[in-house]
């Protein structure tokens, strides 16, 4: 976001936890402030707090990024109650697809197939419960107004279920500020696909190859590619109508993501939809050359759209990005802060990467795990793999565990060479890996 904003001119402050002190962001913007303690609902879920700072600083807009209030109904109320703007779609539009229960009413309304569950917000166990045995185990608890794999959990039989739904609702409020839930047959094996779109006040809508976010731990993604290896044309063709189909019927504005499984058959169910950029958004940037970011200021400023969708039915190339945690992945990918005693980062030809750490930078334990994004690029999906291979290798980060070691044991798993990752495939790699004794 910062780099957008220097591109384009634009001064920045950047806020901060006292975790965060240290953060890259801080030494990156114009002006830094700190706006609470390390516990996030005292800091970046603080409104009151950023808000201050913002009038402050002069601020005449806030970039919410792609966690926290980046979704949040209440926080954008008030940036126009303060005469600030929101980077991302208008209350409204958050209201109505920001929350992924009434997205799922939504879409349904434009003709998207969803995926089956309540009928609305489940708000006690005794109907959590019932609607559970309505759809048939397993079935999925998921937070109305979040995302990320916050406020998710999978229930596979009814004597998990009290508890994973107290968990959940704690989970989404901590996380989210909102307890709602709601409850989804939880069905496999799938693909996670997900479509990038932009909207400008115009009523133009873009819609962007598909991203697929199959590989996930914990409901949480590691792995992204565009294109999808499993996808062909007919299907792109019909996912990315879907997606326009939900976009449209709210008229959306900003960067937006679309959300879809797929079967094997080509069968497709509607998600959700995240009302914000998301991590994986750089793919797509590498992929089309789009820079995301800054058409979502640019539409924050009431400009148009310059994108022709035809531009996008036919990708070129594949780029694939790797989420760096510091987490161990052999004691189930457990978060592992500490200090980082020394790191360096690969380059050359098609290589991205993302990160806030450097040599000397010591992870806080109060966030979420991610240390760098690493996005590649290739013409073909063979050359994408070796350069995949090449620059994992040439990662260093000394002092915590991360998970490029177990990227790069698994680039040979038959799976992922050949694009058949489903949500379900971290079981299976995790037997070949202890098969293998890697």
């Amino acid at each position: 976001i910062i780099r957008a904003c220097k591109e384009m001119g634009i001064k920045t402050v950047a806020i901060f936890s006292e975790a965060d002190e240290d953060c890259l962001h801080t030494t990156m913007a114009d002006e830094s402030v700190c706006v609470g303690p390390a516990n996030a609902a005292s800091s970046y879920l603080n409104i009151a707090n950023i808000l201050s700072a913002a009038e402050v600083y002069g601020c005449d807009a806030i970039h919410p990024g792609y966690g926290f209030l980046s979704e949040s109904e209440r926080f954008a109320s008030l940036c126009k109650e303060c005469n600030i703007t929101f980077i991302g779609p208008s209350l409204e539009m958050i209201q109505k697809m920001g929350n992924k229960d009434e997205a799922r009413k939504s879409v349904k309304e434009a003709g998207v197939v969803v995926v089956p569950g309540s009928a609305g917000i489940v708000e006690t166990y005794e109907i959590a419960l019932k609607e559970a045995i309505r759809l048939g185990f397993p079935v999925l608890i998921k937070a109305a107004a979040g995302g990320g794999g916050k406020g998710m959990r999978i229930i596979y039989q009814e004597k998990e279920m009290k508890e994973a739904f107290e968990l959940a609702r704690s989970e989404a409020l901590s996380a989210f500020g909102s307890p709602d839930v709601y409850i989804e047959k939880y069905i496999t094996p799938v693909r996670h696909i997900e479509i990038q779109v932009l909207g400008d006040k115009k009523g133009n809508i873009v819609c962007f190859p598909e991203r697929d976010c199959s590989l996930q731990r914990r409901n949480q993604k590691l792995i992204e590619e565009t294109p999808s290896p499993f996808i062909w044309q007919r299907l792109r063709k019909k996912l990315m109508n879907a997606a326009y189909k939900a976009a449209h019927s709210c008229r959306y504005e900003s960067a937006g993501t679309v959300e879809f499984i797929v079967n094997e058959k080509g069968d497709f169910y509607f998600l959700e939809m995240n009302t914000r950029i998301q991590v994986e958004h750089p793919v797509t940037e590498i992929l089309t050359g789009v820079d995301i970011v800054k058409e979502q200021i640019k539409v924050a400023a009431s400009q148009e759209l310059d994108i022709e969708t035809s531009d996008f039915y036919e990708p070129e190339g594949c780029a694939m990005e790797f989420r760096i945690n510091a987490e161990d992945y052999k004691k189930d990918f457990m978060p592992s802060p500490g200090e980082i005693k020394f790191c360096f980062f690969p380059g050359g030809p098609g290589v991205r990467v993302d990160t806030h750490i450097y040599s000397g930078y010591t992870v806080p334990r109060n966030y979420d795990s991610l240390l760098a994004k690493i996005i590649v690029y290739e013409k073909d999906r063979d050359g994408l793999l070796k350069r995949a291979r090449r620059v994992l290798e040439e990662i260093r980060i000394e002092g915590v565990p991360t998970t490029k070691d177990f990227y790069l044991k698994i680039l040979d798993y038959h799976e992922l060479a050949q694009g058949k990752i489903t949500t379900d495939s971290i079981t299976r790699i995790f037997e070949w890996l202890e098969e293998k004794k890697l």
